[in-house]
C-alpha cells in the first residue's frame, strides 16, 4: 500500500514536535492518532479534507487554531494539553460535523463557566468530554452567553499572565541545562546529574515535558 492511500496513521509517542507534510503525503486521512507526542502547535494539517479525527491529547498545545478548514472534522481529543486559551475554541465554529469535543485535564476546564461557554459557542456539538449536550443546557448556556464569554475572558487572562511567568522560569532552566552541557562539555548521561534532576520537583507545564524527553534522548 502506498502512503498517499493511507486513511488511519497513527504516530503516537514518536516525540514528535511539529506537523510538516502529512497534508501533502496523505491526502485520503480520515484518522489521525498523534496522541503523546510533544506537538506545540496546530499547523498544516488544512489540505485534509477527509480527515474525520484527530487525537491530540498528551502533547503541548495550548491554543486551538488551524482546523477550520478540514471540513470533514467529527471527533477532536485534546485531552491532557495545557490548552488555556478557551476562546480558541470558535475558530471551530464552521466545523458543522462536529460532534464530540475532548479537552478533559487542560487549565481551561478550571474557569468557572467552562462547559456553559464551550456548548453554547459550538451549537454543533453532541457530547463534551464525553457527557452528552442537552438541549436545556445548551438554552441556558446562550441564553448568559455574553456574561459567560466576559466571565471566561477574565480567567483567561489570569491564566496567561500566570503562564508567561511559569514559562519563562522553566524555558530558563532548560537553556541553561543545555549550555551547561556544551560549555562544561558533561556527558548528559551523567548518573549523579540525572540522579539529582529525576528526584526533584518540576512544574507540569510544556517546558517540562520537552526537558524530560531531551534528558531521555540524551541520556
Amino acid at each position: 500500500m502506498q502512503i498517499g492511500s493511507l486513511e488511519e496513521i497513527s504516530l503516537h509517542q514518536e516525540d514528535i514536535e511539529k506537523l510538516e507534510y502529512l497534508q501533502n503525503w496523505c491526502k485520503d486521512l480520515k484518522i489521525l492518532l498523534l496522541h503523546n507526542n510533544l506537538i506545540s502547535k496546530i499547523e498544516n494539517l488544512g489540505k485534509l479534507k477527509k480527515l474525520e479525527y484527530i487525537n491530540f491529547s498528551q502533547n503541548n498545545i495550548e491554543k486551538v487554531e488551524n482546523l477550520e478548514r478540514c471540513e470533514s472534522l467529527t471527533k477532536l481529543d485534546f485531552t491532557l494539553n495545557f490548552i488555556g486559551e478557551l476562546t480558541s475554541i470558535e475558530s471551530l465554529k464552521n466545523n458543522m460535523h462536529l460532534k464530540d469535543l475532548y479537552l478533559t485535564g487542560n487549565p481551561c476546564t478550571d474557569f468557572d463557566g467552562y462547559r456553559a461557554y464551550v456548548v453554547a459557542t459550538l451549537p454543533q456539538l453532541e457530547t463534551l468530554d464525553g457527557e452528552e449536550v442537552i438541549v436545556s443546557e445548551r438554552i441556558v448556556a446562550q441564553q448568559n452567553y455574553g456574561e459567560i464569554r466576559a466571565d471566561i475572558v477574565r480567567q483567561q487572562n489570569d491564566y496567561q499572565a500566570f503562564r508567561k511567568k511559569q514559562r519563562e522560569k522553566n524555558q530558563w532552566k532548560v537553556d541553561k541545562w543545555m549550555e551547561e552541557k556544551i560549555v562544561c562539555c558533561k556527558k548528559p548521561s551523567d548518573p549523579e546529574q540525572m540522579s539529582e534532576y529525576w528526584n526533584q520537583k518540576s512544574e507540569h507545564c510544556p517546558e517540562t515535558r520537552v526537558d524530560i524527553a531531551l534528558r531521555k534522548r540524551l541520556s
